[in-house]
């Protein structure tokens, strides 16, 4: 069977985090962070004050494989295994702010990979509804959002392109794989209003990030960057 998939490339509403101690965290860390903050996210043009203070609460070396640890802050994607990355923190931010989030909302995310961008987003709004296609990554990330404490996240295994319908509507989605033309499922699960962040072109090459606005069932697309994200293909299963 013919199943399209998304593999992707490349932050007060949930209960407190951990500790920082029982959470992994040390000075070295939060010095990073802090200059992540200022030199990647600050610097670049991000105002949204939810974001910012989510993603210095949220320990994005927690995220990513040990020996990739002392990496985390830096100013790029990394590995996170089964051939996906974690996005660079300015792509998270830039896409975060985007979505012009509102507390009550419930977002839809389109790859969970190792789940920072579902935590940043839990720190801002209601709930989140996260989906992953690869097994692996999916259980991983779920595990890690539960010690840190995140009860307003939900994770499913699945097809990204069909979207969650039974969860819509939703008042924003975030996607973070590169389809040659927005899936129809996510359009038709954004209620009126909604808003999307979406990569969108042709495999492996330079593509636009699309941040789109809902209104009388149809899309209003404004082109923000030039991206390249890894492709959403169909797979065979």
């Amino acid at each position: 069977m013919m199943k399209r998939t998304c593999f992707f490339l490349l932050l007060l509403l949930v209960p407190s985090l951990l500790s920082s101690q029982s959470a992994g965290e040390n000075g070295e860390f939060r010095i990073l962070r802090d200059r992540m903050l200022k030199e990647q996210i600050i610097a670049r043009g991000i105002r949204d004050r939810r974001v910012i203070e989510a993603m210095e609460k949220v320990p994005r070396h927690l995220f990513v494989p040990g020996h990739y640890q002392g990496s985390a802050y830096s100013d790029g994607p990394l590995p996170i295994g089964e051939g996906q990355t974690i996005s660079q923190p300015y792509i998270v931010a830039f896409m975060t702010e985007a979505l012009d989030l509102k507390s009550e909302d419930r977002v839809l995310e389109i790859g969970t990979g190792s789940g920072y961008q579902a935590a940043v987003l839990a720190e801002i709004v209601k709930d989140v509804y996260s989906i992953e296609v690869i097994p692996t990554l999916a259980r991983r990330a779920r595990k890690m959002l539960a010690r840190l404490g995140y009860e307003n996240i939900s994770i499913k295994i699945g097809d990204g392109y069909k979207g969650w319908p039974e969860a819509a509507p939703f008042d924003a989605v975030i996607v973070t794989c590169a389809p040659e033309d927005i899936p129809q499922p996510l359009v038709d699960q954004l209620k009126d209003g909604g808003r999307m962040v979406i990569p969108v072109g042709k495999a492996w090459a330079v593509q636009k990030l699309l941040r789109a606005v809902k209104s009388n069932g149809r899309l209003t697309t404004t082109e923000e960057m030039p991206v390249r994200f890894v492709p959403m293909i169909e797979r065979t299963e």
